[in-house]
């Protein structure tokens, strides 16, 4: 399963990296990962046509896309949209940061796990 990373490097530019996350058979009711650790779950929804200036991530976490899209920018220029099912991994605690928008003007609802520190 893949989740885009969004990380700083060390002079703080933001990039994206592509992550394939191993699935092994579980049962007869599907493939599954090893456990990941979260601290926590946090509900998220955005207003309709919201734009975020540049910012850092408040902590290490996932963001799992469950209704709506965000345009994501990188300090090295790069977007991407992401959309419901998709997964990104935040890790652009320090540094430039990245821009985030609704790149069709429609809300957007996504839940945050946090990392443990």
């Amino acid at each position: 399963m893949k989740i885009t990373r969004i990380y700083a490097d060390v002079r703080g530019e933001s990039h994206f990296e592509e992550r394939e996350i191993s699935l092994e058979f579980s049962n007869a009711l599907g493939r599954m990962s090893a456990p990941l650790p979260v601290t926590s779950m946090i509900l998220r929804e955005n207003d309709p046509g919201y734009d975020y200036d540049w910012h850092c991530a408040p902590r290490r976490q996932y963001i799992v896309m469950l209704e709506g899209l965000v345009r994501i920018q990188t300090s090295d220029g790069e977007a991407r949209i992401f959309k419901p099912g998709e997964i990104v991994l935040l890790e652009d605690t320090e540094g430039k940061g990245h821009k985030s928008n609704s790149p069709d003007g429609k809300p957007r609802k996504s839940i945050f796990l946090p990392l443990p520190d």
